[in-house]
């Protein structure tokens, strides 16, 4: 399997297939995305692979296409064989050993095959999942009056996508991730949120995508309680940064 090196400390190749345990995924989750979310814990009874993580190994491997849209039609879970398509066409699934898909992917246009570049963007990508919460989509909750289950936080992702505007390649310089616009519906228990990005290299945006995430188990908004599951959100990152 093609990849970037800084990658391989979070997945296995054993067999022709592509396996992450949870201490490989909570590792990314929080060195990479800076993302705190309980699921990606290594001891969580919900755990998850981040989809942060999937995405950058559809890109090392296949390289960053001109227009990419992603669907996560499932979770992976601990030591989940997984197969990446040898000749992938315009449309292709990851899928386990079994048939069942866990992320299925549309590109077109030419592609970008530069390790330097896959990796800045993969990391800018990445870091703006980092900002979702409690940055962003506290206030959505705010706004709309809801909040997620405090005891039970699950947001989950179900699309990407990413359309590069300029023609890139060779890419060193640090890639900034900026909001756009950030939306939310509300349908009883359920929210869906979208979020418009530009990853950007001295303020100028070169790709745009945008990110549909998916709260489950809603609620009245309180604000007490979201402050403390702020503050516990905090405290899990500081003692990640601690160590």
């Amino acid at each position: 399997m093609n990849e970037n090196a800084f990658l391989r400390p979070y997945h296995d190749v054993r067999g022709g297939y592509v396996y992450i345990n949870p201490e490989q995924a909570s590792r990314f989750a929080k060195g990479i995305a800076g993302d705190f979310n309980p699921i990606h814990d290594p001891h969580s009874k919900r755990f998850c692979v981040p989809g942060d993580l999937l995405f950058a190994l559809v890109l090392a491997r296949y390289g960053v296409s001109a227009s990419m849209r992603c669907r996560f039609v499932g979770m992976v879970g601990d030591e989940v064989p997984l197969v990446f398509p040898e000749e992938p066409g315009a449309s292709f699934a990851i899928t386990d050993t079994q048939g069942r898909a866990y992320l299925e992917v549309e590109r077109e246009g030419p592609v970008v095959t530069d390790p330097y570049t896959i990796e800045a963007l993969t990391r800018s990508y990445a870091a703006f999942s980092g900002e979702n919460f409690p940055h962003v989509l506290v206030p959505l909750m705010k706004q709309h009056q809801v909040m997620v289950n405090p005891a039970r936080p699950l947001v989950i992702y179900d699309r990407v996508s990413l359309q590069l505007q300029t023609p890139v390649s060779g890419l060193t310089e640090t890639v900034q991730p900026q909001l756009e616009s950030a939306e939310m519906k509300v349908e009883g228990k359920r929210g869906d949120v979208r979020l418009d990005y530009a990853l950007c290299v001295e303020g100028d945006p070169f790709a745009r995508g945008s990110k549909h995430l998916i709260l489950s188990g809603l609620r009245p908004f309180d604000a007490e309680v979201m402050r403390g599951l702020e503050a516990q959100y905090a405290s899990w990152k500081e003692a990640y940064e601690a160590v």
